[in-house]
């Protein structure tokens, strides 16, 4: 298992198509992949996981990636989210 907290940097959040884009990136990767957000626990790969967490710019995410591709999957997470999620 790995993990790392990173910080949205979108100005719009993870809105639908962040959020999308997030969890596509998420299904490539054969790990399970979660997140922490305040006391919220979701499902990576999950739209509506991730639009109910109702993540917002500048909020605090933990990834947690755990499985026989899981550095890779943490990696990819990470630079999904430090591009800017497509916005």
């Amino acid at each position: 298992m790995v993990s790392k907290k990173v910080i949205i940097k979108n100005t719009t959040g993870l809105h639908l198509r962040p959020a999308g884009l997030f969890c596509r990136v998420a299904v490539r990767y054969k790990s399970r992949i979660t997140f922490h957000f305040k006391n919220v626990t979701g499902d990576a790969k999950s739209v509506l996981s991730v639009l109910g967490a109702c993540i917002k710019c500048g909020d605090e995410l933990e990834l947690v990636c755990q499985g026989e591709d899981e550095e890779e999957a943490l990696k990819g997470m990470i630079d999904i989210i430090e591009s800017g999620l497509g916005e």
